[in-house]
């Protein structure tokens, strides 16, 4: 059972099982951009072993859980638990990053491992995002609850998916300013909260994307 997890895509393995996306995650597997990629290519890329990652899939699959399927939601549902919880929290989060940034830039600036450019770089994902955002609610969520079939969602569909490569590449340039998201042994709280912060915007924004690329899209794309 687990060899044949190894064959799976990281996408289709997010959708069927509760809890993949935490595993990934752990494994630095991108699974909302390189979701098209096989388990055991996406592990041979980053020389991990594939079964072992399969391993831990198997054992959450077995877990009972309340996290819905959302492949068997109405697409309805679905865009609202998008806006709800992935749209109006990145609004929410944005801000406080950026403050918390600017103040550690401020005070901590003269150290080699300050991350320097840091809140510049949030304020430019916060602007793409809110421009991604407002597209997504304005023009294609409307057109997917009217007809998921209609063929002019296609296009803004290509554009959305565009974008979340360009939402992936920035989270890499996040995690190349940060050490990976890792506050140094003598970081202070504002630091530590800073970098908790980021942590929790990072997990946040690939399960969006997840969510959208992987099902709301894909199942947009199959009609």
């Amino acid at each position: 059972m687990t060899t044949a997890l190894t064959e799976q895509t990281l996408g289709s393995l997010a959708c069927l099982i509760p809890g993949a996306t935490r595993v990934f995650r752990h494994y630095k597997l991108d699974f909302c951009c390189g979701g098209d990629t096989p388990l055991r290519d996406a592990a041979l890329q980053r020389n991990l072993d594939a079964q072992t990652i399969a391993d831990e899939l198997a054992a959450l699959e077995s877990e009972s859980t309340t996290e819905p399927d959302w492949r068997n939601v109405p697409v309805g549902s679905l865009i609202d638990y998008l806006l709800e919880r992935f749209h109006e929290r990145h609004r929410e989060q944005f801000p406080e990053l950026i403050r918390l940034a600017t103040r550690v830039e401020q005070v901590h600036g003269n150290k080699a491992d300050c991350p320097t450019g840091l809140a510049e770089h949030l304020w430019c994902m916060q602007q793409e995002l809110e421009s991604h955002m407002l597209k997504e609610e304005q023009i294609l969520f409307p057109m997917l609850r009217r007809d998921m079939q209609l063929p002019q969602t296609q296009g803004p569909i290509a554009v959305m998916r565009y974008e979340h490569d360009q939402h992936g590449a920035a989270l890499q340039r996040l995690a190349e300013l940060t050490d990976d998201i890792t506050p140094p042994a003598n970081a202070c709280n504002t630091w530590r909260a800073l970098y908790r912060g980021l942590e929790e915007l990072r997990g946040d924004l690939m399960q969006h994307i997840h969510l959208e690329n992987n099902i709301l899209f894909a199942q947009a794309s199959a009609h």
